[in-house]
């Protein structure tokens, strides 16, 4: 758990004492060039040191109701640079679509066994169904279609909020992080893997309409915290798909900053071609494209996350 220092209000680990800040005695040319894409002074986040160890997992929810905003691709590329950095990672599908374990280069509808199956069956555990990923370090628990029908099933099931997280407790020992790529909707999966992580982000297009959905986010992730899990935070709200050139994408990552300030992180991931070549590669742009701006983004993510949660 972090520690005690944690600025409530903001629902993440303040970044005092981390990187480097604006110099006092910088020029007004120099210190807007030492501003990054959020008009925030940029943080120099440390290449993080080795783990001695590993586990247990910090369980963290990739959670927007809104669709199309980056939520699969921040769970893959994320993932795959905390496992370049030597983390242990765990991915969970947790949408039917089954759009995380398409864009590892694998077939859902090839899955004899997904994660409805351990969900629905109490004699599987996720051991049984974990994949290999082409990322060292970093495996996978898929889902195909037949998840929809926990939604409907789980209801009348006792406990229904906690089925996630039964069957993932067993993993957090051997993992460093745990990320649920969740489905577009704030049903009973989606409380499902709120009610088993530790923190959430939330991917937020640099658009209008995606930032009309986050006080809903908001009051479903706080409901969850006042009723099933106390120990849930907001690690982030992580802009993607920016657009440096349009007046409309400016505007909308400045109303973000302006609205949560410190919850959103420095890194900001534009948007580029690269990252539905990668779909069809099944592979990280960490990967596939390494020296390419969004997997420098990814990785200052990765390296960004890990020193909040320090």
């Amino acid at each position: 758990m972090p520690p005690s220092t944690q600025d409530a209000s903001a629902g993440v680990l303040p970044l005092e004492g981390v990187g480097a800040a604006l110099d006092p005695r910088a020029t007004p040319e120099e210190a807007e060039h030492d501003l990054g894409a959020t008009k925030r002074p940029r943080v120099d986040f440390p290449k993080p040191a080795p783990l001695d160890r590993h586990g247990p997992a910090r369980v963290v929810a990739m959670c927007n109701q809104k669709g199309g905003v980056g939520k699969t691709t921040s769970t893959i590329n994320l993932g795959a640079a905390l496992a370049d950095y030597g983390r242990r990672v765990l991915l969970v599908d947790f949408d039917p679509q089954g759009a995380l374990s398409v864009g590892l280069g694998l077939n859902p509808h090839d899955f004899e066994l997904s994660i409805y199956n351990v969900l629905m069956d109490s004699s599987l555990k996720a051991g049984d169904i974990v994949q290999k990923t082409p990322i060292d370090g970093m495996d996978l628990l898929p889902a195909n279609i037949d998840l929809s029908a926990a939604e409907i099933q789980l209801v009348t099931e006792v406990g229904r909020e906690q089925a996630l997280g039964r069957i993932l407790q067993p993993m957090v020992p051997h993992y460093d992080v745990i990320l649920i790529d969740c489905q577009p909707s704030l049903g009973l999966l989606t409380v499902n893997a709120l009610t088993a992580s530790d923190g959430v982000i939330v991917p937020l297009e640099c658009e209008y309409f995606a930032l009309r959905g986050v006080a809903l986010l908001q009051e479903t992730i706080e409901k969850v915290r006042d009723r099933l899990n106390p120990r849930l935070e907001i690690e982030g709200l992580l802009a993607t798909m920016y657009d440096s050139r349009t007046v409309h994408g400016r505007e909308v990552l400045t109303r973000l900053i302006e609205a949560f300030d410190n919850r959103v992180f420095h890194t900001v991931v534009g948007r580029t071609v690269r990252f539905p070549e990668t779909t069809v590669a099944g592979l990280p742009i960490t990967t596939f494209a390494p020296s390419s701006p969004g997997a420098k983004a990814y990785r200052q993510l990765a390296r960004e996350v890990l020193a909040r949660w320090k």
